[in-house]
């Protein structure tokens, strides 16, 4: 059975240590063979001292050498060895040495003697090619190492060879700025497009997503008090909207789809109200049937009534017959008003009267407490009447409180002598539907309506219609005599359910809120557009 081997007795081991050892060559000479320090001559096998024969690696780089030197222009003599006693040092070295082998000698380029720059491959010999950079010239870097030299630790790696450019750092920002620039776009245009869709689809995806607002208040917010009217012959419809407008429900609609979701047609009873703010509807409906919450000799009317909606309300309250009422309104001069009728002088709030209070006693009252608040806002008594007419016209028109100074500055606006002569009429709606009796709480005016010849009507006659068109209260009457800021000269409400308005100054864009008011109309056909 062979001995096992051992695991020194590696012959590839033994190969490498026979091999010349390149720090040992180095201290000798450059091309100095191992142990030795004799010199390598550039035209034989053997040294010139007659040592050991050249190796077959050796004598392949001295043959190449010798070839280079014959095609070389420039003197071309190898490097030259440590002296020794039987050699002698050289006169004078040569400029350079053309590589032998790319493994074992310095590749070294042709010098050009007059500007001591290297000569670029494919240069003849007085005319040198130069490496250029921007505007200025500089030599071309040239290898001044090998790899044996690597291999020691002797040199570095950026001496073998050309170094590579440095990156140009200004292109760089450019192209940093630039990709800022796309990324930055391209978020702008997804925020933008969001906003747009969730601006004009915000119900429907509400809708879709389950994110709709509660329709009622939650239990246990109730506070205060207000006061509802119900006229006879009311339904769910209006009642609602009564209920909303006194604060007693969050939306419109909450206290009728109640009635609907729970199938309830109660008999309501006429008359006023105490009620709480921020009720549920369920709460809401309990207090309206309880006989307890039901105000006697009590009337309410809410603003922007005519006084032919307000006679049924004060019979209501009061328990006296209509027919009273409407003598008692027939006579304008017995409350010293100077006009043909009542209209705009029957205040509208919510009054408690003595129980053997009569029709006239309660119309005194009323038009006392419209004088009250015209002295309040510094109306001239000879100016009450024009006051009250713009008053009035505020209050049918505008749907918040906010936009009544906006509304007022748009009528005077219109009624100024040099836009009179542009416009010429004042173009309200709730003039012509007063004047052609289509007050029915529709946002859109009939071409009957429009064009009907009756004093009223501001679409065919210039300036103020000959009277007020409805009962305006305080803040409609403040707005009259002190109109906003601006140059106003249109206006529509464009969506009936929130009160939005848009206020403009020229046709162009007042066509386009007309536009846009158009759509939610068709989008809501049962909104009262």
């Amino acid at each position: 059975m062979p001995d096992a081997k051992s695991p020194f007795d590696d012959p590839f081991a033994d190969l490498f240590g026979k091999l010349p050892d390149p720090r040992e060559r180095r201290a000798a000479g450059e091309d100095a063979p191992r142990g030795t320090s004799e010199p390598v001559t550039p035209t034989g096998g053997r040294n010139a001292t007659g040592g050991r024969p050249l190796s077959r690696r050796e004598a392949r780089e001295a043959a190449a050498r010798q070839a280079a030197a014959r095609k070389s222009p420039v003197e071309v003599s190898v490097p030259t060895p440590a002296p020794t006693p039987e050699t002698s040092p050289p006169a004078a070295p040569a400029r350079a040495v053309p590589a032998a082998s790319p493994l074992s000698a310095p590749s070294v380029l042709p010098v050009d003697d007059a500007h001591n720059w290297p000569v670029v491959g494919g240069s003849t010999p007085g005319s040198p090619s130069y490496s250029r950079t921007g505007e200025s010239a500089a030599p071309r870097a040239v290898a001044t190492a090998t790899l044996e030299d690597l291999f020691t630790g002797e040199q570095a790696t950026n001496s073998l060879g050309q170094e590579p450019p440095p990156r140009n750092r200004r292109k760089r920002r450019i192209g940093g700025w630039i990709a800022l620039g796309v990324v930055l776009l391209l978020i702008g245009g997804i925020v933008t497009g969001g906003l747009w869709v969730w601006n004009t689809y915000e119900t429907q995806i509400r809708e879709v997503m389950g994110w709709e607002e509660p329709k009622d208040f939650e239990p246990g917010l109730a506070n205060g008090e207000t006061f509802v009217t119900i006229s006879s012959g009311d339904t769910g419809g209006p009642i609602s909207q009564s209920l909303f407008d006194a604060g007693v429900t969050k939306t419109p609609g909450a206290f009728y789809d109640y009635l609907i979701d729970t199938a309830q047609n109660p008999p309501f009873v006429p008359g006023v109200f105490k009620l709480q703010k921020q009720m549920t509807s369920a709460a809401a409906l309990e207090a309206l049937l309880d006989p307890a919450n039901k105000l006697e000799n009590t009337a309410q009317l809410r603003e922007g009534l005519t006084v032919e909606q307000s006679l049924p309300i004060l019979a209501e309250g009061t328990g006296l017959p209509i027919e009273d009422f409407q003598a008692a309104v027939a006579n304008p001069a017995d409350y010293g008003v100077p006009a043909d009728s009542l209209e705009g002088w029957l205040f509208p709030a919510t009054y408690t009267f003595d129980p053997g209070a009569t029709a006239a006693d309660v119309v005194t009252t009323l038009v006392n407490r419209t004088v009250q608040s015209l002295d309040a806002a510094s109306v001239a008594v000879d100016d009450r009447q024009r006051v009250l007419t713009i008053a009035s016209i505020i209050q049918r028109e505008a749907r918040f409180e906010t936009d009544f100074y906006k509304v007022s500055r748009v009528i005077q606006n219109r009624l100024s002598p040099d836009n009179q002569q542009t416009f010429g009429k004042l173009e309200m709606d709730s003039t012509a539907q007063y004047g052609f009796g289509e007050a029915d709480g529709t946002a859109s005016t009939s071409e009957d309506a429009q064009f009907n010849d009756n004093p009223w009507n501001t679409y065919v006659h210039p300036g103020l219609p000959i009277g007020p068109i409805s009962n305006p209260g305080d803040v409609a009457i403040d707005a009259a005599m002190h109109p906003a800021d601006g140059d106003w000269l249109y206006f529509v409400t464009v969506n009936l359910n929130t009160g939005e308005t848009v206020f403009t100054s020229n046709l162009t864009d007042h066509n386009k809120a007309v536009a846009q008011w158009q759509a939610w109309c068709t989008e809501n056909p049962d909104a009262g557009c």
